[in-house]
């Protein structure tokens, strides 16, 4: 068995997104064969993401009948020098915005996070709404962050999630009352002075709105995807596009597009109501040709685990929390399409298709 006998094995695995097989759509970065063991180091930029981990198994399936062990592991170019970036160890970030607040993007991003974490990646999660935090109550993180002698952050842990918040810092009560550059100074710090170790997602819970936050993160920060949060009601589209349109002018990739608080089901009647309209979240998707990450009920269970700190994501027995799950697959899906489109676009331009010998990182090979 010899490399280009592995290669062509390998042809029989489809990218189901991208409509071809991995070998010519260049996602095969290396392979390496001894004695005991076939190495292969794959474009996937996804942990964990449903479709990655299938396109992984497919792999091991069809080099099932060989009598090596196979080791996979992936690595993607991010498009930024380790110099350049402030989180180097972190594999994804991932903005979770909306155009004005009251739209549940916090609920969203707990949720989203939680959703990656119960999926088995690493995860961190940063509360990035100086002025009004609520990630740490959201999951009943009340412990203080540590420091160590070096003045770095250890972040707060739960859920198997690293945390970092304003609220961790400031008096439960106290008002954050800054000027724009102070928060631009608070932001960098918290970012950079954090040892968030090696994570396969950050997830950014943004303030509402396009203010100095968002311009400070996307100019200093290498955003890998951003999920845009709206309502039905067509007050909180209006502040959506403006979202969007600001994470394109930044030239970021927008994941999808998720629906919040899309119908109310009576617990008495059972009867569906549209408190705040009906498809307009879908209709956005359409009009702005981006992809439709789910929708979630207007549910008093979700408030619930809000207020007591329990993500409705991880009850296995709720259907909102089967919501959750799915938008959590479909954005770590779209990260990974992008990735991939991204390299393979790359390789077959450069007629590369046969191996990369530049890939920066590396990833458990469990996908």
């Amino acid at each position: 068995m010899n490399e280009a006998e592995v290669r062509e094995r390998l042809r029989d695995v489809e990218d189901p997104d991208l409509s071809d097989d991995i070998v010519t759509l260049g996602l095969v970065n290396s392979i390496e064969i001894d004695d005991e063991e076939i190495r292969i180091d794959l474009a996937l930029g996804a942990p964990y993401s449903p479709t990655e981990t299938g396109m992984a198994n497919a792999v091991r399936e069809a080099l099932s009948d060989l009598d090596r062990r196979i080791d996979l592991s992936a690595s993607v170019d991010r498009g930024v020098t380790e110099e350049e970036d402030p989180l180097p160890n972190v594999r994804n970030v991932i903005a979770v915005a909306s155009g004005k607040g009251g739209v549940g993007k916090s609920t969203i991003a707990v949720n989203l996070a939680a959703g990656l974490s119960r999926l088995g990646a690493r995860v961190g999660l940063f509360d990035a709404d100086v002025y009004g935090p609520n990630v740490p109550r959201m999951l009943d993180a009340d412990e203080a962050p540590q420091a160590t002698e070096d003045d770095e952050i250890i972040p707060v842990e739960k859920y198997g999630m690293k945390l970092m918040s304003m609220d961790f810092l400031v008096g439960k009560d106290d008002p954050v009352i800054f000027r724009g550059p102070m928060v631009d100074n608070v932001l960098t710090q918290l970012w950079s002075d954090v040892l968030w170790g090696t994570l396969d997602y950050m997830i950014v819970d943004l303030p509402p709105g396009t203010g100095d936050t968002q311009l400070t993160m996307l100019q200093r920060v290498p955003v890998s995807g951003a999920v845009i949060v709206t309502t039905p009601q067509e007050v909180a589209l209006d502040d959506a596009r403006k979202g969007l349109k600001m994470f394109g002018r930044h030239e970021t990739p927008v994941l999808g597009i998720v629906e919040n608080m899309s119908s109310f089901v009576c617990p008495d009647c059972g009867g569906s109501h549209d408190i705040f309209g009906s498809g307009g979240g879908h209709e956005f998707a359409d009009e702005t040709d981006m992809p439709f990450l789910g929708e979630v009920p207007l549910d008093p269970a979700v408030r619930e685990g809000g207020d007591s700190g329990e993500p409705l994501v991880l009850d296995d027995d709720s259907a909102t929390g089967d919501a959750f799950r799915e938008i959590a697959a479909n954005t770590a899906n779209m990260q990974g399409i992008i990735h991939r489109k991204r390299q393979s676009d790359s390789r077959t331009a450069g007629g590369e298709t046969e191996q990369a010998d530049d890939a920066e990182e590396e990833r458990r090979p469990d996908q």
